[in-house]
């Protein structure tokens, strides 16, 4: 004789409803959970843009406020309105007349080009030999070579201003550029990490066509490597833009002055000690300081993919 063990009607009815309730809570626990969920992520994307605004009006502040005192007469200069009272191109017209901002721009810019460009290619030639390359006493040199970007600019500026004395090179432009013909520390890693992440099967394989050494490089390694160029070349050309301490060493005759060199004349003059003409100074620097944020804005895409693409590798 066996005994039927199945719930009745009224069980199974009552088993199901349960069933049902606890799938209906269920699915109302985690809708609840995504719309929190939703409502943080929502939270903290509007809490990220309004730290990342606030950070940009912080940065904006100083060149805003440059760039409208630069159209004030001397008088509201410093009255810290971002929009003139009294709006005059004046100064543009004055800082053309009483300084050779021209002839200070050209400098730079010639002095800019030949040193990014030396430095790109000679530090991504560097950076090629220790990523290829494999030969005894690599990582020792490469460490070496890293060692130098522990030495503070102080410890070699009198031995290397005695070289250019002695190549009767003090008082010309070329102490500025020309020392890049070596590379750069810190640009050599750089490029050598990316050249650590492209395929080495890329080159074996060129190598065994024919190619060259030097094709390899040239033609391949290279091309592939645009990226990271692009970040070494604007930020060489940012520094040597900005860099006065060279020009204040090596440069004496204003025909020669670079543009931060000629700003520094400028605030010796109508600055401190000066005739107090602020406002020449200040105009002069919105100019100068024009073409380096177009050469940002200009290369801001290879910039962002240059650094993202470069990990440490090997």
């Amino acid at each position: 004789m066996t005994t039927d063990i199945r719930p009745t009607a009224p069980a199974a009815s009552a088993a199901a409803q349960a069933a049902a309730v606890n799938s209906t809570t269920d699915a109302a626990a985690r809708a609840a959970g995504r719309g929190r969920y939703r409502a943080r992520k929502r939270a903290g994307t509007i809490v990220a843009w309004v730290g990342l605004s606030l950070l940009g009006v912080v940065f904006l502040y100083p060149f805003v406020w440059l760039v409208s005192a630069s159209f004030k007469p001397r008088g509201e200069v410093f009255d810290n309105q971002l929009i003139p009272q009294t709006f005059t191109l004046d100064n543009y017209v004055q800082v053309w007349q009483e300084a050779p901002l021209a002839l200070w721009l050209l400098n730079t810019l010639l002095v800019t080009v030949l040193a990014a460009v030396t430095v790109t290619l000679s530090s991504a030639m560097v950076a090629w030999g220790f990523a290829y390359f494999r030969f005894r006493g690599r990582g020792a040199l490469f460490v070496l070579v890293l060692a130098t970007m522990m030495l503070p600019g102080a410890v070699t500026m009198i031995p290397v201003f005695l070289i250019w004395n002695a190549l009767g090179q003090v008082g010309t432009l070329t102490p500025l550029w020309a020392g890049n013909l070596f590379g750069s520390a810190f640009y050599i890693f750089l490029l050598r990490q990316f050249f650590l992440g492209l395929p080495r099967d890329l080159f074996e394989a060129a190598r065994i066509d024919g190619a060259s050494q030097w094709g390899v490089f040239w033609r391949i390694a290279l091309p592939l490597t645009k990226p990271a160029l692009a970040v070494v070349l604007v930020f060489e050309v940012q520094a040597v833009w900005t860099d006065l301490m060279r020009a204040l060493i090596y440069l004496r005759d204003s025909d020669t002055f670079t543009v931060p060199r000629g700003l520094k004349s400028l605030v010796d003059a109508y600055g401190f000690g000066g005739e107090w003409h602020w406002e020449v100074i200040i105009t002069a620097s919105v100019i100068t300081t024009v073409p380096l944020i177009i050469v940002f804005f200009l290369a801001q895409r290879k910039i962002i993919d240059g650094v993202a693409s470069t990990g440490i590798k090997g």
